[in-house]
């Protein structure tokens, strides 16, 4: 849907200083892009759990970090995101990979508890479904951060 340059013009905007991530197959295409950008970090994490607290060790630091991880790692990172963002009250900011919600047939339980699962943690998202609400990361990103609470975006995945 969209080009690693695309996504590294968006992060450099938003002045995102590091990307904390585990990527799936889709997100995985950005990687050559982001890891040639000029002024942000590349951090790489074995499991989704580590990407929250990686993520919150460097906004404490002073740093601007993006969780970017894929829906299933969002089920499975639980226990870490509820841990950075609601015990340490750290506002972090995270890029998911929606994975079949451009498949309106697929039976994939990711594509069935992706929204669900940020409702019950109360992070407001926006779910970015087609090129022309790329935009949405910048304006959702900007409104979280003056607010001081936790965000994400959704990355429309899949084939119509």
């Amino acid at each position: 849907m969209f080009s690693g340059e695309q996504i590294v013009a968006e992060l450099t905007e938003m002045g995102i200083t590091h990307i904390v991530w585990l990527p799936d197959s889709t997100l995985g295409q950005w990687e050559s892009a982001l890891q040639d950008a000029s002024g942000m970090t590349l951090v790489r994490v074995c499991r989704e759990g580590e990407a929250w607290a990686v993520a919150m060790g460097l906004e404490l630091g002073g740093a601007k970090p993006l969780v970017m991880i894929q829906c299933t790692g969002l089920f499975d990172s639980g226990d870490s995101l509820r841990n950075a963002l609601y015990d340490y009250g750290v506002p972090l900011f995270a890029v998911i990979g929606y994975r079949n919600a451009l498949n309106p047939a697929a039976d994939d339980s990711a594509r069935t508890y992706t929204e669900p699962n940020l409702k019950s943690w109360n992070i407001e998202y926006r779910l970015i479904d087609s090129s022309g609400k790329l935009p949405e990361l910048k304006a959702h990103y900007s409104t979280c951060r003056q607010a001081r609470r936790p965000g994400a975006v959704l990355i429309a995945e899949g084939r119509m």
